[in-house]
């Protein structure tokens, strides 16, 4: 994954689908990191946000640690009834 400059990155607009990882709030969460996978929201100066399956996650910027573009995800297959 490739670290956020303090400028926008190019592939973080609307519409687009991408992982983030980023910093969880230490006092409420414990220490670590997590992942944002989805599409983006919305992009400003402060924050991504990233619908994800769960839900919108409005991410700051200064916790992003690496972001990507991702694939679209893969296309359920059918499963076919037993014979």
């Amino acid at each position: 994954m490739d670290r956020i400059p303090p400028g926008r990155s190019s592939f973080l607009t609307p519409g687009r689908r991408v992982v983030l990882r980023y910093a969880i709030d230490r006092a409420t969460e414990g220490a670590g990191a997590t992942d944002a996978l989805g599409e983006v929201l919305e992009v400003d100066d402060e924050s991504v946000t990233v619908g994800t399956r769960r839900g919108p996650v409005r991410v700051p910027r200064q916790r992003v640690i690496a972001a990507k573009p991702v694939p679209p995800p893969p296309v359920r297959r059918v499963s076919r009834p037993a014979d």
